[in-house]
């Protein structure tokens, strides 16, 4: 945990955020900011900077990552109608918080 994280803060608890879902490796929440009207964000517990900081013992979570995202896509209704799933990396990529982050984006109805 890094103590001036705003995203460690949330899953310690100590800023009040409702969990979508939550398991030990992550939690979800929806973002404050939506793009769309699902817009969630899957965080692991373990502090990653960004995509650029990842090792290959987190190869596990991030394809944990993957299947939460699915089954919340599932769970939100956007399976059906499609969904994108995506990583922002660095500042230049649009990565605002740097505690790594899946953005779940969907519920657009485009028919």
């Amino acid at each position: 945990m890094a103590a001036d994280c705003i995203f460690c803060k949330i899953i310690g608890k100590e800023i009040p955020s409702e969990f979508i879902y939550e398991d030990d490796d992550m939690i979800a929440i929806r973002d404050i900011n939506p793009k769309a009207p699902v817009h969630l964000l899957i965080i692991p517990r373990k502090h990653i900077r960004s995509i650029n900081d990842i090792e290959a013992v987190d190869e596990a979570l991030l394809g944990r990552m993957m299947t939460v995202a699915k089954g919340l896509a599932v769970k939100e209704g956007t399976d059906k109608s499609g969904y994108r799933v995506f990583f922002n990396v660095e500042k230049g990529g649009g990565q605002e918080v740097f505690h790594l982050h899946l953005h779940l984006v969907g519920g657009f109805d485009r028919g």
